[in-house]
């Protein structure tokens, strides 16, 4: 047998090549890599000796030659192939090992000029690994360090990869293939390209929207069903998923996650995360029905499920600290679906272990000490995405921070500290209500919720319904809009039920006429100047 190894990614290579060694496995290599494994006392021989033809033009041309890729693409069963071999004296290679050019590591750096991502640009690679794994049948393609203990081990055992191995090889191979072109692609067609900067220092400013776009996602599990029990569904996570995102998290117990589960925990944990201070959010129907913060988890749970404690039955609950014994036995109480947080204690673990249907969730909360990728990069991580027939929306996440210097009191009533604070709160929970959105809160706790409904009218009577419901008091609240009021009617039903003060964003035709309600009815008004519309 004979492989082939050129790599970028050098990690491990020594170890492997000797494993291969060890088998009776002749070794061919390139460059940097050929001289490493020389260096480690292999015996290897340089792809020039076989091609006749020596590395040029700075390393871009070393293994395109019919020496190389005839070895890898010839069929082994067609005796016109291997008759073809031997006539031009070609020798079949039966492993590839080749990891790319580290592009999407280059053009992630700060600075990255256009030049040096032009340069990392693999050619001679990826021709490679498609001639290899196209002919997977008789030829073992690795791209991936990770795959190096799963060849050893069947080469040691059995002499030879199995038709398995080598097909799932070649799955990886092409899939890596894609995703290095996808980048590629990605970058390429970000750039602004200005064609009187093209020095080698120049670093291109780029677009957060390609003007072709390669998302890459990698299935993570089939799902029993979609939305409906007729409808067929899977996960996918990003190939480089945002830490502390829902899909890094660790299933610790209960059944397997549905599709809705999924969509109502992302709902929950992108919600809860937000909050610095212990919070608990509980979700029902992709809507938070209940959100709150406290000394601790156990005192924000207890807040939360006040809020709305019919809703919460069956909900999908996150907290933003470790559930610990206090907190557990609170919940445990109720019927949860899914249960999240960035840890749980180990008493807390013992207490939903008879409930063997709750589906607990540990998800890191992300480090925001870490260092940090470029500009770019952070904006795509953040972008969000919604398919509509035949197309794809994108658009920028809606992360925007309100901070109390945002605020512009707009009647002749001052909010007070008190009341400043608790419009803070209800203005982030309703980023996460489904538009139209209305959100009554008082001393970190959300009082009401009106959610997804045609007019804001409605909302503001469904918000004020739902408090009634859970016998909770309105006096003295806040009210949290997340689009303006286009009349005064919305305004005189939160009033009516309580409130005593507003946040909207403005912009409406009539704000004066909204404004003037305000003052009429005695109570405070500030516009944030941004709209949380989330359909």
């Amino acid at each position: 047998m004979k492989a082939l190894l050129s790599v970028s990614d050098k990690t491990g290579i020594v170890e492997f090549a000797q494993g291969l060694h060890a088998l009776g496995i002749q070794l061919l290599s390139t460059g940097g890599t050929a001289k490493l494994l020389a260096d480690a006392g292999l015996p290897v021989t340089e792809v020039a000796e076989v091609t006749q033809f020596p590395e040029m033009l700075d390393g871009r041309v070393k293994t395109l030659h019919p020496k190389v890729h005839g070895g890898l693409l010839a069929r082994r069963e067609l005796p016109a192939h291997m008759a073809a071999l031997k006539e031009h004296g070609i020798e079949t290679i039966d492993l590839l090992v080749v990891n790319l050019y580290p592009f999407e590591a280059t053009v992630a750096k700060a600075g990255c000029t256009l030049a040096d991502a032009i340069e990392n640009i693999d050619i001679g690679g990826p021709a490679m690994v498609r001639s290899a794994a196209k002919n997977w049948a008789d030829v073992g393609v690795v791209t991936d360090a990770g795959q190096y203990e799963a060849v050893l081990g069947e080469l040691k055992s059995q002499g030879k990869l199995s038709d398995k191995l080598r097909f799932s090889l070649s799955v990886a191979a092409f899939n890596r293939i894609a995703q290095y072109d996808g980048a590629i692609s990605d970058y390429l067609s970000s750039v602004k390209f200005e064609d009187d900067k093209l020095s080698e220092d120049y670093v291109p400013e780029r677009s957060l929207f390609p003007g072709q776009s390669n998302g890459q996602f990698i299935k993570v599990q089939d799902l029993r069903y979609g939305e409906n029990s007729h409808q067929q569904a899977a996960l996918y996570r990003d190939l480089h998923p945002a830490p502390g995102s829902l899909v890094t998290g660790e299933q610790l117990q209960g059944k397997e996650l549905s599709y809705n589960n999924i969509a109502d925990a992302d709902a929950a944990w992108e919600c809860v995360k937000s909050f610095e201070l212990p919070a608990c959010v509980i979700v029902k129907h992709a809507n938070p029905c209940g959100v709150a913060v406290g000394k601790d988890a156990h005192e924000a749970y207890a807040k939360a499920f006040q809020t709305d404690p019919t809703s919460a039955f069956g909900g999908i609950i996150a907290f933003n600290r470790t559930v610990d014994k206090a907190a557990a036995e609170a919940v445990v109480k109720q019927f949860v679906e899914v249960l999240m947080a960035p840890d749980f204690t180990p008493e807390a673990l013992e207490i939903f272990k008879p409930k063997v249907n709750v589906r607990l969730m540990k998800i890191a909360l992300p480090n925001t000490t870490a260092a940090s990728a470029t500009a770019w990069e952070q904006g795509r991580n953040a972008v969000d995405t919604k398919r509509v027939g035949s197309g794809l929306l994108l658009q920028t996440a809606d992360n925007h921070e309100l901070a109390l210097a945002d605020l512009k009191v707009v009647t002749v009533k001052q909010p007070t500290p008190e009341e400043l604070q608790d419009l803070l709160f209800a203005w982030k929970v309703a980023k996460y209500v489904k538009s139209n959105a209305i959100v009554f809160c008082k001393n970190g706790m959300t009082m009401g919720v009106g959610a997804g409904q045609m007019s804001r009218l409605d909302s503001a009577r469904i918000a004020s319904i739902k408090a009634e419901a859970a016998k909770l008091s309105l006096q003295g609240t806040v009210v949290a809009s997340d689009a303006f009021f286009p009349f005064r009617d919305g305004l005189d039903v939160v009033v009516d039920a309580g409130a005593t003060c507003v946040a909207q964003p403005g912009g409406s035709m009539r704000d004066q006429e909204v404004i003037d309600a305000a003052n009429e009815r005695g109570v405070a008004m500030v516009f944030t100047g941004v709209r949380h519309f989330r359909h």
